[in-house]
């Protein structure tokens, strides 16, 4: 993409109501747009990162034999009333009256729709086991939004729901699910540490939080500090496998890390003191296991082998897409704007063109341009005319993690600049040299 044929509406001061890191940047760097209280609209740029997040959630939800499906945002009250959680789940709960005064709802979680789905369809055990997920919008109705997409009002989420025979087989599907989470937020170049948490209006007895460590977290979290030294990485899972499955929740649940709700002070006093932790962190998702709670008074059953009938056992799983950006900006910043890591980033790379409308220079960056685009790339080529400098305050405030700098001066002894946001390093090199060293960095990701 040409910068100067793109919608960018970056801002050059912060923002009075962006009180936290993620939301000024978001707002300055022009991903979003407040359009009420707690909802945005998500600009070119926003929307690029967001579906790349999304694209990366539904790749790891599918290698865990994940099936992708789509509710609608509207859902009938009658459905929450089967599940007896209509006037239980409180004032969050967007409530509406269709003109046919037929009570609806915004749904804010989907476990009543898809038990309806399933018993309309699933009547046999040898349909078992079964993980049906989507990602759609959600609506909380927050008394007191804040933060940006951290805590909206309208959130875009990837929760998905197990069906399984027995509860050994729903809690293999827990741990798959804790595995392919994993593997999700390190794509990111996020950590997200798995601690235990409370269920909340969810309900069950077994629950993980996934929480990244950050300042503006809003939760508080205890931890031994071992727990940040395990990586999942490149290894091969297979989640069919419920030994290795298991293994895997062993490794990263065994160390205590717990949010303040299940926080065991007397346990947390038995790890080492060098190793005690109190920090705060932001959720970014959330795996139940819930048994019958709502296959039970909804009638999901099924039949077993010796032809009896009974309720199946679900879990409930969460990602909360949108509100992943606000994370990865927390915790990949410095005070020039936002550094997004190579698997999220809008653009793999920046081209800045230190002389608009030199014929040599307009000519090199375009050959830039165009072999990284040949090469599946995604570059984002800022052929403004503007000072350089602003042209840099533009790439560092947005971003991306690797520029490559062409200017009269280089290309006279045949160089370009590739620098990178992260370290703020920069080589000089033939421009061909660049492009193969982006497109090596690009290749596995």
């Amino acid at each position: 993409m040409r910068l100067s044929r793109y919608f960018l509406p970056v801002l050059k001061e912060n923002p009075a109501e962006a009180q936290i890191v993620s939301h000024r940047y978001m707002l300055r760097a022009g991903m979003i747009r407040q359009q009420a209280a707690g909802i945005y609209s998500w600009l070119p740029l926003g929307f690029k990162v967001l579906r790349r997040i999304e694209q990366i959630v539904h790749e790891e939800q599918q290698r865990a034999g994940h099936i992708p499906m789509l509710m609608p945002t509207l859902q009938p009250a009658d459905l929450w009333r089967e599940s007896g959680r209509y006037d239980d789940y409180g004032e969050e709960m967007l409530r509406i009256t269709d003109r046919h005064k037929r009570d609806m709802l915004y749904g804010p979680t989907n476990e009543e729709m898809i038990t309806d789905i399933f018993r309309a369809h699933i009547s046999s055990y040898k349909d078992l086991p079964l993980t049906l997920y989507h990602v759609q919008w959600k609506f909380r109705d927050e008394i007191r939004p804040r933060f940006g997409v951290m805590r909206g009002r309208e959130f875009l989420m990837k929760d998905g729901y197990n069906f399984d025979l027995t509860k050994a087989d729903a809690l293999h599907a827990y741990n798959r699910h804790l595995v392919s989470y994993l593997r999700t937020y390190e794509r990111m170049g996020l950590q997200a540490l798995p601690m235990r948490a409370d269920s909340g209006p969810i309900g069950g007895d077994n629950t993980h939080e996934f929480l990244v460590l950050a300042d503006t977290g809003e939760s508080e979290v205890y931890y031994d500090s071992a727990v940040t030294d395990i990586r999942l990485g490149a290894r091969a899972i297979d989640y069919d496998d419920h030994a290795q499955c298991q293994a895997v929740m062993e490794e990263f649940t065994a160390l205590y890390a717990r949010t303040d709700e299940t926080h065991d002070p007397a346990a947390f006093a038995a790890i080492p003191a060098a190793r005690q932790r109190m920090a705060r962190g932001i959720e970014v998702g959330q795996i139940f296991y819930f048994g019958t709670k709502y296959s039970e008074p909804m009638g999901a059953t099924v039949v077993t082998a010796d032809g009896g009938r009974v309720p199946v056992h679900m879990g409930s799983h969460g990602i909360g897409v949108s509100r992943l950006l606000g994370a990865i900006i927390e915790a990949s910043h410095d005070d020039k704007g936002i550094i997004w890591p190579e698997g999220v980033t809008p653009f793999h790379c920046g081209i800045v063109n230190l002389k608009q409308g030199d014929a040599g220079t307009d000519a090199a960056c375009m050959e830039v341009y165009t072999a990284l685009k040949a090469r599946g790339l995604d570059p984002l080529y800022d052929d403004r005319d503007e000072r350089a400098g602003a042209k840099f305050a533009t790439m560092d405030l947005i971003g991306l993690p690797w520029r490559i700098t062409a200017g009269p001066r280089g290309l006279a002894s045949g160089k370009v600049e590739l620098t990178c946001r992260r370290t703020g390093l920069t080589e000089e090199m033939p421009a061909p040299d660049a492009i193969e060293r982006i497109a090596a960095i690009y290749k596995d990701i």
